[in-house]
Formats: C-alpha cells, structure tokens, sequence
C-alpha cells in the first residue's frame, strides 16, 4: 500500500511525542493500556499518508477504526469514568475536517453514543451505584462537550475549505490572466512585424505579377511551357498576395461596429457557409440555440464562427457530427463548438493561438490567432477543452452589452 511523500512531516513527529508521552505517564505503565493508546496514535498519524485510503470512503472507514480504538481504550481503563473519554474528540475533529457537516454530524453522534453505551451492563451495575444530580450533570457536560466541539471544528472547517476554494480560483484567474498577457504581448510584436513586412512584400509581388502577365502576354503560341511556368509565377504571387492580405487582416486594428443583432441566426449562417466543407467532409452539422440579442459586430463574428466550425468539421472523421451550442449565462452568451476528431494534444493547447501555428499540413496558423482577436476585442474569451482522440471543444464567452431580452 503506497504512502502520501516520502518522510515524516513535522506534525507527524510531535504528535507522535505527545502520544509517547501520554503512553508513558499511563499509571502502573500498563502493556495493555499502552498498546491501545499507541494504536491509537498510529491511526491518528498515518491517516492521511495512505494514498488507497484518501478517498470518501476510505476516511469514513479510518473513522470508524479510531472509533474502535477509543471504545477499547475508554473500557479498558473504566469505562463511563475513563478519563480517556476526550479520545473520542479525535474522530470527530478528522471528520470536521474531512468530511461534510452531515457526515460530522454521524460521528459527533457516534461518538455519544459509544461513550454513554458504557452505561449499559456489563461496564456499568446501576445496583452499585447511587447517580445523583452532580454526576448526572458531569456526564452530560461530557456529551456536550463532544458535540460542541464536533461543530465548532466543523465551522473551521468549511472556513478553510471555502478559502481555500477561493484561493484555487483566484489562482486559476490569474494563470489565464498571465496566459492572456503573454499572448496578447506575442501578438502585439508579432502584429508590428507581420504589418511592416506585409507592406514590404507587396510592391515586389506587384511587380512580379505585372511582369508574369506581360511575358504570358508575349510569349509566342508554340512554346506551352514558358507559357505554364508564366502561370505558375501568376497563380503564386496570388496566393502570396491573399496570404500577405491575412497577415495584414491580422495585424490591423479592428473596428468593431457593433449593433443589436440575434446570435442564433448568426450562427446559423455561419454553419450554412460550412457547410460545404461539411458535404465534402460527409459531416453533419447541427445547431442548437435560443434566440439571444445584444450588440456585436455581426460580420466579424460570423468570421470567428465560419473558421470555428470548418476547423472542426475538418477535424472530424465521416459520419460524424459537429454540435454548434449557444446559451446565456449570467450576463454572458456563451457559444460552443463541438467535435468528435482526434482531439489536441496537451502540450499544444496552450500555442493554438498563437500566430503561425498550426497542425494542418498547409495552414498558416493565422485562423485562430484572428480569431481569438476578434473575440477579444469584443470584450469576451476563448477556451478550449480538448481529449486526445476524443474530440474537442471551443467555447467563445461574450459579455451581452447592451443585451435585450
């Protein structure tokens, strides 16, 4: 059974010296006394160095075993008038903090119970013994104490856990919000360096394709390969100029013109231009949206949508299906692309916004950078959740400015 790191933590040292010592001031040093006690040390420590134990059910059991330890110790040593009834405390507290209220609340009562079952015969001989009003009140003030306490260490409890919830989300938001700076910063300088040289390669592209044109115009009928090899150069310098057009779309400022329009049929329009792709592709494309109004710019979010799902459409085996969802929540719409594919790879997720990177043999990786741009100059975010081999899904979260209902 494997163990949760790999030497004793400082608290596990001292609470092992406190029950060494309560062990060793035990009157008449009783082997029998002393053993239970120690057992019950070894419970408390090893609880949570047992990874196969961490679990719901596993801490509920290792409960049970410190309620069984403490029952043993406090018969032994006389049972209802033990002084060892404050044993019971440990189960209780581990389950404060462990364990919910309810479960808290189980072994608070377990814990009573199992002290005041030394009432009952054989521990205790009601013929004996004359209870009287100050016992009864010490007894009570035991039982008491053990369900005050169970609460109390409970109210810490949720405490820590909501802090420490809190804690998990602030530390989630500002690992996106990094992500997103070091992102926006790459975009940025990769923005002013795209734009500069876009701007360099188009007076030479012009005037390659000037020149091919002419020399295919002159060029005499009974030679058909110069005259093909003046066509390739035409038909590259055009694919040069769209893809030296992309990098400047890139690099431009947006000028959103923004507008209440409905995002269900947005995105509807968008799937019906994919689905071309999706025809090719033998994909089925199904969308699924309430009617949701607010202001964006319309042109520039079917973009954002159109590229979303020929990616995923494109990602997908035959047969398949690519679900398009919308839904609003709080103040937000939130829109989602599914697949079934392959699915991303981890160590990629993080880079598939990035400008000129991409998986596909022939992309530019200039889709999802303006992509993620347009999104973000509507005030809004882009994630992904990705399965390797499972499929993946994009989710576009827009703040609804200006929503109406």
């Amino acid at each position: 059974m494997g163990t949760q790191g790999r030497g004793p933590r400082p608290q596990d040292i001292l609470l092992a010296a406190l029950f060494l010592a309560m062990a060793a001031i035990t009157p008449e040093h009783d082997p029998s006394e002393i053993t239970l006690i120690l057992l019950l040390g070894a419970l408390q420590i090893t609880e949570s160095r047992f990874i196969q134990l961490d679990t719901q059910r596993g801490r509920v059991l290792w409960n049970v075993g410190k309620i069984v330890a403490g029952y043993l110790l406090i018969g032994y040593t006389g049972g209802i008038q033990s002084g060892y009834y404050l044993v019971l405390l440990f189960p209780v507290i581990s389950a404060a903090a462990t364990l919910g209220v309810f479960s808290t609340l189980a072994f608070t009562a377990l814990a009573c119970a199992t002290y005041l079952s030394f009432l009952l015969p054989p521990f205790f001989d009601w013929s004996q013994y004359d209870i009287h009003q100050e016992a009864i009140a010490e007894l009570s003030r035991r039982v008491l104490f053990i369900g005050i306490a169970g609460l109390l260490a409970n109210g810490f409890a949720l405490v820590l856990r909501e802090r420490s919830r809190q804690l998990s989300e602030t530390n989630r938001n500002l690992r996106e919000a990094e992500a997103q700076v070091r992102r926006s910063e790459r975009l940025a300088a990769l923005g002013q360096l795209t734009a500069g040289l876009a701007h360099e390669l188009r007076n030479p592209l012009g005037t390659i394709k000037g020149s091919a044109d002419m020399l295919e115009r002159n060029l005499p009928e009974g030679d058909p390969v110069a005259r093909e090899l003046a066509g390739f150069i035409s038909s590259e310098v055009d694919r040069t100029n769209s893809l030296v057009s992309r990098f400047l779309d890139f690099a431009r400022p947006l000028q959103l013109r923004l507008a209440v329009a409905d995002l269900a049929e947005l995105l509807r329009q968008a799937a019906g231009a994919a689905a071309r792709d999706a025809e090719a592709q033998g994909v089925r494309i199904e969308v699924r949206t309430p009617p949701i109004l607010f202001d964006f710019d319309a042109e520039l979010l079917e973009r954002v949508f159109v590229n979303l799902i020929v990616n995923a459409v494109q990602a997908s085996a035959p047969g398949s299906k690519v679900t398009v969802e919308s839904r609003v929540a709080g103040e937000d719409a939130v829109v989602e692309v599914a697949d079934h594919g392959c699915g991303i790879e981890p160590d990629k997720l993080e880079s598939i916004f990035n400008p000129f990177f991409t998986t596909k043999p022939s992309g530019t990786g200039l889709g999802l950078a303006i992509v993620s741009k347009i999104v973000s100059e509507h005030g809004g975010k882009i994630e992904v959740e990705s399965i390797s081999r499972g499929g993946s899904t994009f989710r576009v979260r827009l703040p609804r400015v200006g929503a109406r209902e």
